[in-house]
């Protein structure tokens, strides 16, 4: 084992070991990061009424904002690749996640791993799609046509996103034997971590959209715990190594981002259209 990586693989050894304590702990500083954000979100749009803009204009915008996006995404694979480079077990990141995995199978108590085997759930893709049509139906029938546009475009640029990234990389999961999670396929990126992102990171949108301003804090809370701990559990799951995980989030948050960018920016132009009319 070179020199340079042993510091890593010790760190990554030592967070293994205190793996279920340092997420709880990790998962209430961040609802509580979240709540404080909704609350700020909250006072900020307690006066204000929201209002859909439903325009042909609109839509036309949005679609060449989600593509322009999209691209621009695929184009910055390149940075994915330098990480990727060092996942190789002769580098010192790939010994670090190998040894992370290793700690957790050692230390985490097979209770913890059941309750994470349930969570994970959430994050399944026909659980994510049965939520996608839903949420897709009821804004469509509640007149929200461009929000529900941008939703559907958003969890189905990531059913694309995500293999494609896989494909690039093709990187092997880890090996397990708990036999509480099954998953086939390549590892990096991992596809519940960004399916994660993007569905519940936009689901907050729509909320923040569409809820009245008291329910802004708590959805911003559900939103950041589910995310967070869907991600948790395909590592304690050891279905996926922590670096999967982390480039799945950080897929997934570029994408929610365009997205989110994109459907601002259309209604922007969808509303001055109008008034210009």
């Amino acid at each position: 084992m070179p020199t340079d990586s042993l510091p890593l693989v010790a760190f990554a050894q030592h967070v293994g070991e205190h793996a279920l304590p340092i997420f709880l702990s990790t998962l209430a500083a961040l609802v509580l990061l979240a709540g404080t954000a909704g609350l700020l979100v909250q006072r900020r749009r307690a006066r204000r009424a929201t209002r859909e803009e439903v325009a042909p204009t609109g839509l036309r915008w949005l679609v060449a904002a989600f593509a322009a996006g999209f691209a621009l995404i695929l184009g910055a694979a390149s940075l994915f690749e330098a990480i990727a480079d060092r996942l190789d077990p002769a580098h010192a990141m790939g010994q670090a996640d190998q040894a992370l995995a290793d700690a957790i199978a050692q230390h985490t108590p097979l209770g913890a791993l059941r309750v994470f085997a349930r969570v994970t759930h959430f994050a399944d893709p026909p659980v994510l799609a049965a939520l996608g049509a839903i949420v897709a139906i009821v804004l469509w029938r509640r007149r929200a046509k461009l929000l529900a546009a941008g939703w559907v475009l958003a969890l189905a640029g990531n059913a694309v996103l995500n293999p494609l990234l896989k494909g690039i990389f093709e990187r092997v999961r880890p090996v397990h034997d708990h036999g509480l999670a099954q998953a086939s396929g390549f590892s990096f990126p991992s596809g519940h971590s960004s399916g994660a992102m993007v569905t519940y990171a936009m689901l907050l949108y729509v909320g923040l959209r569409m809820l009245p301003a008291r329910w802004h804090a708590p959805a911003a809370m559900a939103a950041v715990a589910l995310v967070f701990s869907i991600g948790c559990s395909r590592i304690f799951l050891q279905v996926h190594f922590a670096s999967d995980v982390a480039a799945g989030l950080l897929s997934g948050l570029c994408w929610a981002g365009v997205c989110v960018a994109g459907l601002e920016f259309a209604r922007t132009r969808a509303q001055y259209s109008q008034k210009m009319r």
